[in-house]
């Protein structure tokens, strides 16, 4: 699969870098699947280059936090469900470069795949054009959650959010279930539904561990009690 020039210029305008060497980014698209030269070099470096930036931005934006706090906040921002979720709005799985195999079974949609891309597109951007350019092009994309208040709850994983929210309404626990585990043991998918009494339908999440697609079916969870509570007040 050849990725379109112009599919790159678009995919550089949202990143809001522009890549002095095309093939770097080429590279950090390019699944271990489909070539021998992958990404995976780029991702342990775009890895540590993101924990990094994060951790720099969160000591100095929340002077007064401790430890703990800051390295729960961290945790929350450099995961692989954040991270699939900027790849997403990213349109990263579109780009992705997989052999046929990991096509057809949607690879392109795996949270694992796109967080690696994600992490590599780091490293490449480093790379490219070093440090401060990668913690620009960093903080422009994980801007919004890095803010957060965490008395907000910030520091909460989705599912005690969850949680909390519908023991304080003095309703039922959410109900997760699996409902599906694909790939090979020593790689597997799951996906898990979420249900709770105050939405119509189950919410669902995947990810390589069942806690982890628990976390982001809660997610879309309270994604959706949130819009409906927009609605509400329009």
């Amino acid at each position: 699969m050849r990725i379109p020039e112009h599919a790159l210029s678009d995919l550089q305008i949202r990143l809001g870098y522009s890549f002095n060497n095309n093939d770097l980014l080429i590279l950090a698209l390019t699944h271990r699947s489909a070539e021998k030269n992958h990404n995976q070099r780029l991702e342990f470096l775009g890895d540590a280059a993101l924990g990094f930036v994060v951790a720099d931005a969160l000591y100095h934006l929340y002077p007064d936090l401790p430890e703990g706090d800051l390295s729960q906040l961290r945790a929350a921002l450099v995961n692989r469900d954040t991270l699939s979720e900027l790849a997403r709005s990213l349109a990263l799985g579109n780009l992705v470069v997989l052999g046929q195999g990991e096509r057809k079974s949607g690879g392109q949609r795996r949270d694992s795949i796109l967080c690696d891309a994600m992490e590599a597109i780091f490293g490449a951007v480093y790379l490219d054009g070093g440090a401060e350019a990668c913690r620009r092009c960093i903080l422009a994309l994980l801007d919004d959650r890095i803010q957060q208040n965490p008395a907000d709850g910030a520091s909460k994983d989705p599912k005690t959010q969850l949680q909390e929210m519908l023991q304080a309404k003095a309703l039922a626990l959410p109900d997760y279930q699996v409902v599906a585990v694909t790939g090979e043991e020593h790689n597997q998918e799951f996906e898990v539904s979420c249900n709770i009494a105050l939405l119509a339908r189950n919410t669902t999440g995947s990810g390589r561990t069942r806690r982890l697609a628990e976390q982001q079916a809660a997610r879309q969870a309270l994604l959706a009690l949130q819009g409906m509570q927009s609605k509400d007040k329009s």
